[in-house]
């Protein structure tokens, strides 16, 4: 009987040693989450009725005047847009004043050398040529690169988008004011091709970051997707690297 509570203690002691060993450490803070999620969401519908925008569905029967299929579409896409730019203006906000983490999608450590053979280091992991990851509290450096050149085009799509919902308000709405400058350089129907080819981009981008947000889920000890629901980035071992 002896040795069989001791048994059992050992255990629970083993247990106690890996349940202190899980380190959380808040990283994503309210409003950050909220802008990903609602991002996420207002993409999608991007992404859908951009894609019939360009590529319209058969035409429904009946008299034109009692169908209003693609103006519900574009109203959508048209509201989605602007919800985005809101958004993007509260997370650009937030990049001043929350917490040091909030401020990585703006910035990159160029100079620091460290930072660049962690990127190197990260496109090893992915590619599976090694087969330890190192464990970061806010983004990895490949992922801080990715998410920054995400945000960089998220803006030029906002502009391109903007110029293009200009044509329908007029040369002297506000918004051809601000945004008409694109047709300066671009035709319309360049524009628009260019938006459209965006929006694939996006959808190769959504692809690859689910991947990698799952994988390193899973492989790196690390928590990622239910971070950006908690805020919390949990290690399973010891503390980061």
């Amino acid at each position: 009987m002896t040795t069989e509570i001791a048994r059992v203690q050992g255990a629970l002691d083993s247990a106690g040693e890996r349940a202190r060993s899980l380190q959380t450490v808040y990283v994503y803070e309210a409003p950050v989450r909220l802008w990903h999620w609602v991002n996420a969401l207002l993409i999608l519908a991007l992404c859908v009725t951009g894609y019939f925008i360009g590529s319209p569905p058969p035409s429904v029967p009946g008299e034109a005047s009692a169908n209003f299929q693609m103006g519900y579409i574009r109203f959508v896409h048209f509201a989605a847009g602007q919800l985005l730019i809101v958004f993007f203006l509260m997370r650009v906000y937030w990049a001043f004043v929350g917490n040091k983490y909030s401020r990585q999608l703006f910035m990159l450590p160029l100079t620091n050398k460290t930072w660049w053979w962690g990127m190197l280091y990260e496109f090893k992991w992915y590619a599976f040529l090694v087969k330890d990851p190192k464990k970061y509290i806010g983004h990895n450096p490949l992922a801080h690169m990715a998410m920054f050149s995400f945000m960089i085009f998220l803006v030029l799509m906002i502009i391109s988008g903007m110029a293009l919902y200009s044509e329908g308000q007029g040369i002297d709405s506000w918004q051809y004011g601000l945004f008409g400058f694109m047709f300066s350089i671009f035709t319309s129907q360049t524009l628009h091709t260019l938006h459209h080819l965006g929006m694939w981009a996006i959808v190769v981008f959504v692809i690859i970051h689910i991947y990698a947000a799952v994988r390193e889920d899973i492989l790196s000890r690390q928590s990622m997707i239910s971070s950006m629901v908690s805020g919390e980035r949990l290690f399973r071992d010891d503390l980061p690297d």
